[in-house]
């Protein structure tokens, strides 16, 4: 303790003087002499709480969450499973499901070269579609928009945020499946560069082929393709190197193939008839015609699917019919059963990213 130098006064206030020095003198020492906080000292607030508060603290946490996630609905799936049995048409049981005429008609042309949908759907076929659920959250749906989209095959697909945009086309179904009792086809969405929409089968290959099979709405086969037959006109023994397909006068008869318009005339035995270069060895023939469609000449080009004549019984013919051929290098063949040329697929990259999608989807038809 330092040492006081105090003056010799005398009396009560010289007292008084020398204790309050003596005080501030002894205060001044002790904060000297104060220890400094060390590493060792605790500044944490819970060092002063007891234990069994803590255990108290942890233990209301864990029921507030539980009460928590309890009370939170489970989220909806990502994709919903849609069925309706076929009673008068394919349209009418997509309809039921939410498909739109235009999808409906899409689907159908998908399938033309392998499905019938007049003939080979019958009353107890069954269709079901794979949606994208509304209700799903949104990161999920644009997972889906990404692996629905050609993009995907450039990059794998990576995680996404809930602000990524979906595509107008939310709606398509994802997957189809039609089965008609004895077999079942089915379809799965994929988009190009471009994001238009197309239906491919689980290998990848497009079930549209270039050709469609049937060039009109017919009621039967009247006469089939044959080597030899007793024509009904001549009574002679021919080769009938196609099928008549019976259907009433006026019957729009469209082109199965995009190609160019070689002959469109009156020709004995044929009548009115149209012949088209089709593209590749491919070639067909449309007799019998009651009348071209307008504009329809030699050297015009056609589309699939496009309107170029009306049934009608010109020529040697019994009653109305379309006398339809396909000729392959020259050669006829029977058009209910050649093979028809399919659309270009997908790429080998696109492929292996497209089965992905399908391995996905395939289990829920």
């Amino acid at each position: 303790m330092p040492k006081l130098v105090l003056s010799t006064s005398t009396g009560f206030s010289g007292k008084a003087f020398i204790v309050a020095a003596m005080s501030t003198a002894c205060t001044a020492w002790l904060m000297h002499q104060a220890p400094t906080q060390s590493a060792d000292v605790s500044l944490h607030a819970s060092d002063d709480i007891p234990a069994h508060a803590t255990r108290d603290g942890a233990s209301a946490t864990a029921t507030q969450s539980a009460q928590t996630a309890a009370s939170t609905p489970p989220a909806a799936p990502a994709y919903r499973v849609e069925t309706a049995q076929v009673t008068h048409s394919f349209s009418e049981a997509a309809t039921k499901l939410g498909v739109d005429a235009a999808t409906a008609a899409q689907l159908a042309r998908a399938l033309a070269g392998r499905l019938d949908f007049r003939r080979d759907l019958q009353p107890g076929s069954e269709v079901r579609f794979v949606f994208r659920n509304d209700n799903a959250p949104a990161d999920a749906n644009a997972q889906t928009n990404m692996q629905t989209n050609a993009q995907a095959a450039s990059q794998p697909v990576a995680a996404t945020s809930a602000s990524t945009a979906a595509s107008p086309d939310d709606d398509l179904p994802l997957a189809v499946r039609i089965s008609t009792g004895k077999t079942s086809h089915d379809l799965f969405l994929y988009r190009n560069l471009d994001g238009k929409a197309f239906y491919y089968g689980a290998d990848g290959q497009s079930n549209a082929p270039s050709f469609t099979r049937y060039p009109l709405a017919y009621t039967r086969v009247s006469s089939a393709f044959s080597p030899n037959r007793l024509d009904p006109v001549t009574h002679r023994w021919a080769a009938h190197e196609g099928v008549d397909l019976a259907a009433p006068a006026g019957t729009p008869v469209h082109a199965t193939a995009r190609g160019t318009v070689t002959f469109a005339g009156w020709e004995t035995g044929y009548g009115r008839v149209i012949k088209i270069k089709n593209f590749g060895d491919y070639s067909t023939t449309f007799a019998h015609l009651s009348r071209f469609a307008k504009s329809l000449r030699a050297g015009a080009q056609v589309r699939t699917g496009q309107v170029i004549g009306y049934v009608g019984s010109t020529g040697w013919a019994t009653g109305p019919h379309l006398h339809y051929e396909v000729h392959v290098d020259h050669v006829p063949k029977n058009p209910l059963t050649v093979a028809l040329p399919q659309r270009s697929g997908m790429s080998a990259e696109e492929k292996e990213h497209f089965a992905q999608q399908v391995a996905q989807f395939e289990p829920m038809l």
